[in-house]
């Protein structure tokens, strides 16, 4: 990171900026090209830092055959706390922001248990609500992991 008076290291900062931001884009590169999607997610933030990101996808489509095609890690950003800031000039105008990016590693999971304890932390971090999930609704949808010790967190104006 070049902004090295940008990034965000206290652990509470990083939690507080993932329970904030709704959107992860995950990139992949498939037999098309590059590939960019925007998600919903829920979130696991480890003592030792390591971040589990959870998503869900419908079980046909190229999300779903890109990752499962994917042999080597993927890109992730999020970004919140979006607000401009005016200047007397053009160029003096800017964007604050928080945002954390990196790479990780993504899995596919097939366990119904583990399908609906992920479901779970996506509603959670999307609704503040808890929900349950029955193995009839965990088969109806894709569920895969993306986990990360590769990210940074950043801010402007904060």
């Amino acid at each position: 990171m070049r902004r090295r008076d940008r990034q965000i290291t206290d652990p509470a900062a990083i939690a507080d900026l993932l329970s904030r931001c709704k959107v992860c884009r995950i990139a992949v590169t498939d037999r098309q090209g590059p590939y960019i999607v925007p998600l919903n997610f829920g979130y696991q933030l480890s003592e030792s830092g390591a971040l589990t990101l959870y998503f869900h996808s419908a079980q046909t489509g190229r999300k779903l055959s890109a990752l499962q095609a994917c042999t080597g890690p993927v890109a992730f950003e999020m970004d919140c706390a979006h607000r401009l800031t005016a200047g007397p000039t053009a160029c003096q105008y800017g964007y604050d922001y928080q945002s954390l990016l990196g790479t990780g590693q993504v899995r596919i999971l097939k366990d119904p248990a583990e399908k609906a304890a992920a479901l779970s932390l996506l509603m959670r971090a999307q609704t503040g609500r808890d929900f349950s999930f029955s193995e009839s609704e965990t088969r109806s949808v894709a569920v895969f992991s993306l986990t990360s010790t590769d990210y940074t967190a950043k801010q402007r104006g904060y």
